[in-house]
């Protein structure tokens, strides 16, 4: 969605606006989660499925301590197109050898992982001891990318697997609570449920400054008990 780059830099920068109502919430709520685990990056990091590469700069840039970015995306994906990849893999081994990058991120993929805990032990293998995972997953999203849109994962689902592959200290985070998900909802069903140009133009402008009070009131629940988020974001080490 190269329409919500920021052009001077080239950073990922998603406004809230009536033609953008069905991805602000998601966009910039991945790329809150990234900034605030900034310092979890160093060194080597493995970009999994790495599309535009809408991260790079900000993985890059200070205080970033990353020296070096690999952007790793599938052979011959018909999704992405605008920019070239540093690294391409076959979806089931990593051209990179064991040990041989410090952190991984993987925002949105897994969830086009027929065989999650295969993509995760590829990452593992690849990692430094001591390295991150970094990632992020949806929870209230339409299909997309269809027929690679696999699953929907619950905060236990992702430990389960992480756990598998032999991941510990995982730390796993809710994006979004009620209220999120409810802009989300109400920007996806404007801007993508089949309308008229003059009807979707009138909810746009009754929505936008609905969708404005929801996020500004959102709160993210404490208890994940019949709670609903938009997605999750996590990190795990490699133990030494």
């Amino acid at each position: 969605m190269d329409y919500l780059f920021n052009t001077k830099n080239s950073c990922f920068d998603p406004k809230l606006c009536a033609r953008y109502l069905d991805v602000y919430i998601v966009k910039r709520a991945i790329l809150g989660a990234i900034t605030d685990n900034i310092d979890l990056f160093r060194g080597i990091v493995l970009d999994v499925g790495c599309g535009e590469m809408p991260y790079k700069e900000l993985l890059t840039s200070s205080p970033s301590k990353v020296n070096r970015y690999i952007g790793l995306d599938l052979e011959n994906n018909p999704v992405y197109t605008k920019s070239e990849p540093d690294m391409r893999w076959d979806g089931k081994t990593i051209p990179l050898a064991d040990n041989s990058v410090d952190c991984a991120i993987a925002t949105e993929v897994l969830e086009h992982c027929p065989e999650p805990e295969h993509m995760l032990k590829e990452i593992y293998r690849v990692i430094k001891p001591d390295g991150i995972l970094f990632f992020t997953v949806p929870f209230l999203w339409p299909l997309h990318d269809v027929p690679y849109d696999q699953y929907r994962y619950t905060p236990f689902s992702l430990e389960r697997h992480l756990s598998n592959c032999g991941f510990e200290q995982i730390d796993i985070k809710a994006l979004g609570g009620w209220d999120a998900s409810l802009a989300q909802m109400i920007g996806l069903w404007v801007n993508r449920r089949p309308l008229s140009f003059l009807k979707r133009k009138i909810f746009q402008t009754i929505s936008l400054p609905i969708m404005r009070v929801l996020i500004k009131r959102d709160t993210i629940p404490v208890d994940y008990a019949g709670a609903m988020f938009i997605g999750f974001s996590g990190s795990a080490k490699k133990p030494i």
